[in-house]
């Protein structure tokens, strides 16, 4: 399967997606980083995965649900979504059956848990259920380096101090995703290891 042509077919399809996410983030009034708009970073996690999808999504049905979970990973977790009304916001953009439930799959498993800390809302029962969810790993891993990638851009206290964060938990949080399977859609493309690795200054090759 040709990734980049099955995108550039499912043009409108996509971009119905894209606005919907972004109308559900602004209706809580969302922002990102201070000021930008929460589509700032749904887009930006969205790219990563149309720019990496190829590298894991072998099934032509498998990419409309793939980017909606890009777009709508947050919704559950902070734009007051229940998985079930994730699963209808699939059907109605167009998503069959498979693909909704697919794309909901994606939203949950990135859901954090509930917790007081950091560690507690992404502990060892949240990345079990990313490894155990199709494609999950690769929207986690490009929310990641999104969010690396707009830290390390910023010459801010907070900007430095999150990157700091994420430069200290990279050795977990890859090997937390990371599974035995040959399941390719659990896999990590490394070419977002490696920009992620960039991104912080770090050696993929001892990451890896």
């Amino acid at each position: 399967m040709e990734f980049s042509r099955v995108l550039a077919e499912n043009t409108e399809a996509l971009e119905r997606i894209r606005t919907a996410a972004h109308e559900l983030h602004a209706s809580v009034n969302q922002s990102y980083g201070g000021g930008l708009p929460y589509a700032y970073h749904l887009d930006s996690v969205a790219r990563l995965v149309a720019c990496h999808g190829g590298a894991v999504c072998t099934c032509e049905a498998d990419v409309l649900p793939l980017l909606f979970g890009a777009w709508f990973h947050d919704s559950i977790e902070d734009a007051r979504q229940t998985y079930n009304d994730i699963k209808k916001r699939a059907l109605r953009l167009g998503l069959d059956g498979e693909q909704a439930f697919m794309a909901a799959e994606i939203v949950y498993a990135l859901t954090n848990d509930k917790g007081r800390t950091r560690a507690e809302r992404a502990g060892e029962k949240y990345y079990a259920g990313i490894r155990a969810t199709p494609y999950a790993p690769l929207v986690k891993l490009a929310d990641r380096a999104a969010n690396v990638r707009f830290s390390t851009g910023q010459d801010t206290a907070d900007g430095r101090r999150m990157a700091q964060v994420y430069r200290e938990e990279l050795p977990h949080f890859l090997a937390a995703l990371r599974t035995d399977s040959d399941d390719a859609r659990l896999a990590l493309p490394q070419g977002l290891v490696g920009q992620v690795c960039a991104d912080l200054d770090l050696d993929k090759d001892i990451m890896i």
